[in-house]
């Protein structure tokens, strides 16, 4: 007995607590928890069950006093989609659940838990929120990163001991409601991020006074930002209003009394916020880590600087791209902010040089933003030396010439370098080339770059290269090969000259190669046979040929061919029968022949065929028809002839409106800073503020770029804007026949020429259904008929002509866009009338009489009763006289019977 005693007094002395273990009835309800859950479940709780004491199971805490289950922590568990909610019911002392990362979608029934404090429901599938009743002492609720929708119900209102309330990223709608959120005073933290609330702010949410941590960015919020809202916050250290669309003014007057605030973020998704920032006096009591003001419109007195800036020191992310900044680069802030990582001050308008100073260098800079600026001048040559700690360096879009400085090897952590459309001239330095093995990502396009590619290298890790459009000369230098991962090669726009390596094709991981119009000859090499990752290729406007593809190159994975202006020769080659993800093929302007091969119809995902100006002979084929997707169609100055299949409405994209399945997606170009990619963290109190640098492999949005003549010129179609786009350009070939009339039923197509053909016979008046129609011509043709007069109904019509055909009658009405119409659009048409022609439609001939007066009229009268009686006469006269002259002459008596019996019929007598 008295070892009994002991052995408790001393468990309690070393617990903390009495002899008491968990009670039998929650021992039961946290296994029937496990055998409820999948059988993964049993591997992370493998000890329940296999001890005496609940309370001593991984995940389960109990009170040390009444042993009795506090705290249960089942996150990560991979649990199934439905939640019961009666398995939480012998936990009557619980204050805490945890079942985040799971895959649970709903709880059936409602939770009765009185005690529960906290609630973490974070990254599951729910898709309406759980019932709230009795949850009287809730003060934490998360449901951040599920799939919930519609408006925030309105019961939360009565959770008035909440202080941490996250909903973010969500699909959460509608406005805020007052009556929800005046009610939450003692709430210190509220996410809102990333859901799809729309609406002003509700004024009381300044009522908030506990609040520290606001985050309502990644919306559509609109409005003014309400004056009254952050005055009586004080305690407030991190702020988010980040992509809104809020307008009017802001003011930083109300943070005059709050010495807390460490992040303010704030980056608009349109410019009509205008933002007052005090004069420079003025001494803000906090000291920010992070400040973000971008796409705002900065008052006029605060373009040139933000005067209190000149007071923080311990900032470590400041970004004021695209907020209207003037005046010189404020380099001075590196000296202020020693602890400084991301700097961004791009998209402004400052002027002046590059000012560094050399004698001080900056260890913190990460990311280092300059760039669509005016800055002029050189870059400094030391650059490399006070910032060697760049992971991101962007200068791109100023005016900065000389060269590039040698220094730049120093950064031996930079990852991405964008110095392009610039003027930078020169030989590129060998230090570049020799410098860092992390660069990743290389932008020099666009300058006055000469000199040859460097044949030394030691860029072993880059991914992206681009060269284009520079002075550039020479072979493609074998120095590249150092760079096996290579993913992005542009050195179009340069004088490169000679063939294309054969090496290329050691490029594994190429995905998009650009060498376009440079002088490079020769045949495609087999090397690329060896590109299996091939998505983007543009060879065009070089000398290569008289061979094109070869066959063993795998074009599986190709979407975007681009060989024109070449000196290619032969069929079209059979390779691209493979090309089944093909989305661009342009083989404009070679010298192709044969025929359009049957196998065409198998790139079902071609939304671009462009054959233009080759040599390619018989009919059009009707097996073109099946290319459902095809939106741009150039078979012009070609050698085809017959008739025009009638088949076209069955692509689908030319009888409907663009819509955004169709879009083409962005091209294998591979943009890789992404230079704002930043993560905020907030764990209870404000956490050390990080940003998240990459070198991302996100594709641009450059898109592809396609040539193609719409209203009567050559335009170029480039990224988002060819999902619009709709033609088909059959001009400058031999067609023969009528023009078919289901051509009419393109109601989507925007531009059709059929001119410089053979066509004949009339125009369809199905054309009145081209509603979409921007140019049509089909002019240089044979075709007779009228204009069908229906045609005024196509209100898009910028350009039209039917010129040098055979037509005649009358011009369409001057109605809507035949009213801008001149007679270019008609001429060569003899028997065409109407304006703006000068013909007129008025027949030829003498001038209509004039009425006859009363005395004429009465002498026509008596003229034709003169003229009546006068034949009347004569007619009686005459025929007395036959009479009498066949009645005195028998024998011409039997003549005129005789006559009459042979010539008519009825006449004759019969016997």
């Amino acid at each position: 007995m008295e070892v009994s005693l002991f052995l408790c007094l001393w468990i309690l002395l070393i617990l903390g607590g009495g002899c008491l273990g968990c009670l039998e009835e929650e021992k039961t309800g946290l296994l029937r928890i496990k055998a409820s859950w999948n059988d993964h479940s049993f591997d992370i709780l493998s000890d329940w069950g296999g001890k005496v004491d609940c309370c001593l199971w991984m995940r389960v805490t109990c009170d040390e006093n009444t042993g009795r289950v506090i705290e249960i922590d089942l996150a990560n568990m991979d649990g199934m989609a439905l939640l019961n909610a009666t398995l939480f019911l012998p936990f009557e002392e619980l204050r805490s659940l945890n079942l985040g990362n799971n895959y649970f979608s709903e709880f059936q029934g409602t939770l009765k838990l009185s005690k529960l404090q906290h609630l973490v429901l974070d990254s599951n599938s729910f898709t309406t929120m759980p019932s709230l009743e009795g949850l009287i002492k809730l003060e934490e609720l998360s449901l951040w990163d599920n799939m919930l929708t519609g408006n925030i119900p309105q019961t939360i209102g009565a959770l008035s001991s909440l202080r941490i309330l996250k909903l973010g990223n969500n699909y959460l709608n509608g406005s805020l409601l007052p009556q929800v959120w005046c009610k939450l005073r003692n709430l210190e933290e509220l996410d809102l991020s990333n859901n799809r609330f729309e609406g002003n702010l509700p004024q009381c949410l300044g009522n908030l006074t506990s609040l520290h941590y606001l985050d309502i960015s990644s919306n559509g919020f609109n409005g003014v930002i309400p004056a009254s809202l952050f005055p009586n916050l004080n305690l407030l250290k991190f702020i988010s209003l980040s992509h809104n669309y809020f307008k009017g003014s802001f003011s930083f007057t109300p943070f005059l009394n709050n010495s807390q605030l460490v992040v303010f973020d704030l980056v608009n998704y349109n410019k009509s916020l205008k933002v007052e920032i005090e004069n420079p006096t003025w001494f803000p009591p906090f000291q920010l880590e992070v400040f973000r003001l971008s796409n705002c419109s900065l008052s006029t007195s605060a373009r040139d600087v933000l005067g209190f800036l000149l007071n923080q020191h311990e900032l470590t992310m400041l970004d004021l791209s695209r907020s209207g900044m003037t005046g010189k680069v404020p380099t001075w802030l590196l000296v202020n902010n020693t602890d400084l990582t991301f700097l961004s001050i791009g998209s402004n308008s400052l002027t002046g040089p590059l000012d560094l100073h050399s004698n001080s260098t900056n260890l913190n800079l990460v990311l280092f933003d300059i760039s669509s600026n005016l800055i002029q001048g050189e870059v400094p040559p030391y650059i490399g030396s006070v910032l060697p700690s760049l992971h991101v360096l962007n200068m791109s879009g100023n005016a900065l010439h000389g060269s590039i400085p040698p220094s730049m090897d120093k950064m031996e952590e930079l990852g991405s370098l964008d110095m392009s459309f610039n003027n930078f001239s020169g030989p590129m330095p060998r230090s570049l080339f020799m410098g860092s093995s992390n660069l990743r990502v290389l932008i020099l396009s666009n300058n006055n770059l000469d000199g040859s590619i460097p044949k030394e290298s030691n860029l072993i890790g880059l991914g992206y290269l681009f060269l284009e459009n520079n002075n550039i000369s020479g072979a493609i230098s074998e120095g590249l090969l150092k760079s096996s991962s290579l993913e992005l090669l542009d050195v179009s726009d340069n004088s490169l000259s000679g063939e294309i390596p054969d090496w290329i094709g050691n490029f594994s991981m190429l995905t998009s190669l650009a060498l376009s119009r440079n002088s490079l000859e020769g045949e495609i090499p087999t090397g690329f046979c060896k590109l299996n990752k091939l998505l983007f290729l543009d060879i065009s406007e070089n000398k290569i040929g008289p061979a094109s593809i070869p066959p063993c190159a795998n074009l599986s994975t190709m979407q975007y061919l681009h060989l024109h202006r070449n000196e290619l020769t032969g069929p079209i080659p059979s390779a691209l029968s493979e090309a089944r993800s093909l989305i661009t093929l342009d083989l404009t302007d070679n010298k192709l022949s044969g025929t359009i091969p049957p196998w065409i119809s198998s790139l079902s995902n071609l939304r671009v065929l462009l054959l233009k100006r080759n040599r390619i002979q018989d009919s059009i084929p009707a097996h073109l028809c099946l290319l459902e997707k095809l939106r741009i169609m150039d078979l012009s100055r070609n050698n085809l002839s017959g008739s025009l299949p009638s088949c076209f409405n069955q692509i689908t994209t030319f009888r409907r409106k663009a819509a955004e399945e169709d879009k083409f997606g962005n091209v294998g170009y591979v943009w890789a800073a992404n230079l704002s990619s930043l993560t905020y963290s907030y764990d209870g109190e404000l956490s050390y503020f990080r940003s998240l640098f990459g070198v991302g492999d996100a594709e641009s949005g450059e898109g592809d770029v396609v040539e193609f003549i719409s209203k009567s010129r050559s335009e170029s179609y480039a990224g988002s804007i060819l999902h619009f786009m709709s033609g088909m350009d059959l001009s400058g070939n031999k067609l023969t026949g009528p023009i078919p009339p289901e051509i009419g039923y393109l109601s989507g197509i925007h531009t059709i020429n059929l001119s410089h053909n053979h066509f004949s016979g009339p125009i369809p008046e199905t054309f009145s259904n081209l509603r979409e129609v921007e140019s049509l011509d089909i002019s240089y043709n044979e075709l007779t008929g009228q204009i069908p007069p229906q045609l005024i109904q196509l209100n898009n019509l910028a350009i039209f002509s039917v010129a040098y055909n055979n037509l005649s009658g009358k011009t369409p009405e001057r109605k809507a866009q035949f009213n801008t119409f001149d007679q270019t659009s008609y001429e060569g048409n003899p028997r065409l009338c109407g304006l703006p022609l000068e013909r007129s439609c008025a027949p030829i001939g003498a001038p209509p009489a004039t009425p006859p007066t009363a005395t004429e009229k009465g002498e026509v009268g008596s003229w034709k009763a003169i003229f009546l009686w006068s034949f009347v006469g004569s007619y009686g006269v005459a025929f007395l006289g036959i009479t009498v002259f066949l009645y005195l002459s028998s024998h011409y008596t039997e003549l005129l019977f005789d006559f009459i019996e042979a010539h008519v019929s009825f006449l004759r007598l019969t016997w």
